[in-house]
């Protein structure tokens, strides 16, 4: 494949970083008038975590965990110092949230947060969000700070929703990355590019 081909395969995107230094004071979100629950993947297996992260991230184009190997995957996923959880309604997934603290120990990173498209716009993101700060908040002892990134790719209205429960941008950077939708399509253009 030819450099031009290659150039053609990125996306310019735009990442806010956001931070929350103190625990939110807004009120919460209501609960969603359905059967939700909210519980922790403890010990995910690869197939359930690379499931979510594609469902979550797929229309969005999340791609750094779709080309870790499983050994890759594992260390991050069974790590204690990252969890996992996972938002269900009526008893099917239908989001999750990350939060890791593998930077440092009092600071935490939400690494992923999202839902599955048939649950966007139904008023359970920012109950889920919120119900996430706080298990990053409530922890003893307290973070010094919570913090996230979003970028154009994601949903349009992510950067507000962040910003509605409390967080505050600090930085900004643009980035090419690689558009995904062209590597799915050509699987052995991956390989000739990325060597």
């Amino acid at each position: 494949m030819s450099a031009d081909g290659a150039a053609r395969a990125k996306i310019k995107t735009v990442i806010t970083y956001l931070e929350m230094t103190a625990p939110p004071t807004s009120a919460h979100p209501p609960t969603p008038a359905a059967k939700v629950a909210l519980m922790r993947a403890e010990v995910p297996t690869q197939p359930f975590y690379r499931f979510l992260y594609d469902n979550v991230g797929g229309p969005w184009l999340w791609w750094e965990r779709r080309v870790l190997d499983d050994a890759d995957l594992s260390a991050i996923i069974f790590n204690p110092k990252v969890e996992i959880y996972v938002l269900y309604v009526g008893g099917v997934p239908a989001g999750f949230a990350e939060l890791d603290t593998r930077q440092a120990p009092k600071e935490i990173e939400l690494a992923y947060f999202g839902l599955m498209e048939d649950y966007v716009g139904r008023g359970f993101g920012g109950f889920f969000l919120r119900w996430a700060i706080d298990q990053a908040w409530n922890r003893d002892p307290a973070p010094r700070r919570l913090w996230v990134n979003t970028c154009t790719l994601d949903h349009p209205n992510a950067l507000a929703v962040y910003q509605r429960q409390g967080f505050s941008p600090y930085r900004r950077e643009t980035k090419s990355i690689d558009d995904e939708r062209f590597y799915s399509m050509f699987p052995k253009a991956i390989e000739q590019i990325r060597g």
